[in-house]
């Protein structure tokens, strides 16, 4: 039996993005119920961004739900049994995969077993901070770095440039390089002919990387910027709704690509990401998208499977006011997993 479950998420705050500001998520619960043992899985499709994207999704995800054949026995079996989900609905790929995964093994929120997932070492994070106004970013950025962050990530794109610019200039004149390294994530907020000078004004700040810095699908206009190197460019929204992952990486040539299983169809699709961009000599890290602790736990857990040691993007779930209890903490910039694997959930 698989039950579906909606929950919506209640921001802290207004959260602040180059395509708007958020207040409220809605994240979809897989529950797989068979043998005595249960599953749990996290769909969670964004505006503007998942290809399966509705107001409400329940009833276009039950649809598939109820077509879904016998599930798989073996964990090798789960790719071919994804296929039967069309890839034009991602989160949902993301959620049946996890509860099955979940399912196989006991029920219990452990999706795979490795270093993290045991207790026995944590994985470093960035600190991410969020637009607003320039006191609000100042106030995050204080918070984090006394919380022991030793790598910022800070979205840029929607207040004043000049304003942004200031804020960078803020933090590296107390911090450099060595001590604090800065991503800044501009969501696509540059068109073409601005982007150039306005890398060449960041580069200044010795930034780790820009991720997005151009809308995607201008893959001519990303190579070109990636040539200049005039800072390191790291791909997040042009991978979404991509198959053809070889073509894509061949014809931009980045130096990184950021990896969100919500939003390219799970576990097994992020391993053939991973596996193209190695071969191509691209780094990259994993992104959570705005999950429930659920969906955060997993996806923590499935980075784990990688020896990487570049800080990853998974400290989202403080951000709701009314998330489930957590499996996870964070100290000192570091994402750890608590001893033991209970947890709530919306069946409960």
């Amino acid at each position: 039996m698989i039950q579906l479950k909606s929950h919506t998420l209640n921001f802290h705050f207004e959260a602040g993005t180059s395509r708007g500001v958020l207040t409220q998520k809605t994240s979809y619960f897989i529950r797989i119920e068979q043998d005595g043992r249960t599953g749990i899985g996290e769909a969670g499709p964004l505006r503007g961004l998942s290809p399966e994207f509705e107001e409400d999704c329940s009833a276009s995800f039950q649809k598939i739900i109820n077509q879904l054949p016998e599930l798989p026995r073996t964990i090798a079996e789960i790719p071919a049994y994804l296929e039967n989900i069309p890839f034009s609905f991602p989160s949902l790929r993301m959620a049946i995969e996890m509860a099955i995964l979940d399912w196989m093994q006991g029920g219990l929120g452990q999706y795979f077993n490795n270093f993290f997932s045991t207790q026995e070492a944590p994985i470093p994070i960035n600190g991410l901070i969020w637009m607003g106004n320039p006191s609000f970013m100042r106030e995050q950025i204080d918070a984090k770095l006394a919380a022991g962050y030793n790598c910022l990530k800070l979205k840029i794109g929607a207040i004043d440039f000049d304003q942004e610019i200031e804020i960078l200039r803020e933090i590296r004149a107390r911090y450099n390089s060595t001590d604090l390294s800065i991503r800044v994530d501009a969501n696509g907020a540059f068109s073409v002919p601005e982007a150039t000078e306005k890398l060449e004004r960041l580069a200044q700040f010795d930034l780790h990387s820009i991720e997005q810095p151009i809308r995607a699908g201008q893959w001519e206009a990303m190579h070109d910027l990636c040539a200049q190197n005039i800072l390191p460019i790291a791909l997040d929204e042009e991978l979404i709704g991509v198959e053809n992952r070889e073509e894509l990486l061949n014809a931009i040539k980045p130096p990184y690509i950021i990896l969100k299983p919500s939003l390219l169809g799970g576990f097994h699709a992020t391993r053939l990401w991973i596996a193209a961009a190695e071969a191509q000599g691209i780094a990259w890290w994993i992104t959570s998208a705005l999950e429930s602790n659920i969906g955060l736990q997993a996806i923590a857990q499935f980075t784990a499977e990688f020896d990487n040691p570049l800080p990853q993007g998974l400290g989202t779930g403080q951000l709701y006011s009314n998330n489930f209890e957590s499996g996870l903490y964070i100290q000192q910039g570091n994402i750890f997993q608590k001893s033991g694997l209970q947890r709530a959930t919306p069946f409960d």
